[in-house]
């Protein structure tokens, strides 16, 4: 072997010696904790609202419009009908008072029949009815996070449980995830 062989072989273990050292006085030098201690982990909640519209068709009776409002036909029909009865009733004068009280309570009872048919017409239509209902619901949005670190206790605000441990760095929290 030559001579500067020997001296590049030297050197060369000299400086991966060198780096190893270096390396290994990093890798056991005292940085400190490693980790810091979870006390506790409270979410933190956010309400959300969101209103909708709820419809649903609903059937509606309407009354139907009256031709008649004095019911004008049902007292005259009857009446008529009432006297006609009443006429067959007694005789002489008897006769004339039962005509005119026929006429006078079927007219009445006439009026009343189609106040009554009256009231029952009706028609049915549907209608769509609508309201907002609002639907509610929690978002969890962060983490309160208690911890203990070389004694002293802290508090953090996190975007995620950390678990029972906090990563430590140079004496700091590491609150991002690494990549």
């Amino acid at each position: 072997m030559n001579k500067s062989m020997v001296v590049g072989v030297v050197l060369g273990a000299v400086v991966v010696t060198a780096g190893g050292a270096v390396a290994t006085y990093n890798m056991m030098g005292d940085k400190g904790p490693q980790f810091a201690r979870v006390t506790d982990v409270t979410p933190i909640k956010e309400t959300i609202r969101t209103p909708r519209q709820v419809c649903k068709d609903v059937a509606i009776t309407h009354q139907k419009p009256v031709q008649d409002q004095h019911q004008v036909a049902g007292t005259a029909l009857g009446a008529v009908v009432g006297g006609l009865i009443g006429n067959q009733v007694g005789g002489g004068s008897g006769k004339k008072i039962a005509t005119v009280a026929g006429a006078v309570g079927g007219g009445y009872a006439g009026n009343k029949v189609q106040e009554r048919m009256q009231a029952n017409d009706t028609y049915t239509t549907t209608e769509t009815r609508c309201n907002t209902v609002t639907d509610t619901r929690e978002k969890v949005v962060g983490y309160t996070v208690k911890y203990e670190l070389e004694g002293r206790v802290g508090q953090v605000r996190m975007d995620r449980d950390p678990g029972q441990q906090i990563p430590v760095r140079d004496g700091q929290l590491v609150l991002a995830e690494q990549q």
